[in-house]
């Protein structure tokens, strides 16, 4: 089954959205900013993209560069900072049983779908 982390408002994530329909195969959708990730959910999602929490924070977010943005943070304090602030993680993300990526750009999401 594979899984896309969507949020509706982003363009890159409708067009990544696009490319999974397109795909034939099963899907959700995951609308993770009305339904939040746990902290072991992130930590599972990001053994799966083969990356480090920093990596998956939109920096240019208001509330990073207001809050966090200078801070020395741990892995786990940025993994449940993100929880706390879903919209601080970037998107969109496609999960199938073994891997995951970041749809940026879209076309990324062929190596999973």
């Amino acid at each position: 089954m594979i899984t896309i982390y969507h949020n509706t408002r982003c363009k890159k994530s409708r067009e990544g959205l696009e490319i999974v329909e397109n795909s034939g195969k099963e899907y959700k959708i995951r609308e993770y900013l009305k339904d939040p990730l746990s902290e072991d959910e992130l930590k599972s999602l990001l053994t799966k993209l083969n990356m480090t929490a920093i990596q998956l924070v939109r920096k240019n977010e208001k509330v990073w560069k207001e809050n966090f943005k200078d801070k020395d943070l741990s892995e786990n304090e940025l993994v449940r900072i993100m929880v706390e602030n879903p919209k601080l993680i970037e998107r969109p993300i496609v999960e199938n049983e073994t891997k995951a990526v970041v749809g940026r750009p879209p076309e990324d999401i062929n190596n999973v779908v």
